[in-house]
């Protein structure tokens, strides 16, 4: 099943997929929306992924985040949805998506998910 604008995702060749190598992105701006409260969500998201026959284009990874900037939607949800459409556009090896948000009233949370699980 295909979610709401997970085709902006684009991908390319892979130029060595002879060998296992990690490919790390750091996107620093995220932003989401708490469900409960409408107030925004800040966090950095962090993939690494081992490409198998594509990789990720990063413009495209860039406008695909900036979808969520108001949705609202859990950390929990929106760091699942973003890995399962990355994993869908991408199929790579293995992935890992770190998601890290800001403190919000003292507490900040940390969600890690890897694939395959």
């Amino acid at each position: 099943m295909t979610t709401p604008f997970r085709d902006l995702m684009e991908t390319f060749e892979n130029p060595c997929p002879e060998r296992d190598y990690v490919n790390e992105i750091t996107c620093p701006e995220f932003t989401s929306v708490c469900p409960k409260t409408g107030q925004p969500d800040f966090g950095t998201l962090i993939f690494s992924y081992v490409a198998d026959k594509k990789c990720v284009e990063l413009k495209s990874l860039k406008m695909y985040l900036q979808e969520f900037r108001n949705e609202g939607i859990f950390y929990e949800r929106v760091t699942n949805r973003i890995l399962d459409d990355f994993v869908a556009m991408v199929e790579p090896r293995k992935a890992t998506l770190t998601a890290k948000f800001t403190p919000r009233g003292g507490i900040s949370s940390v969600i890690t998910i890897n694939y395959p699980e």
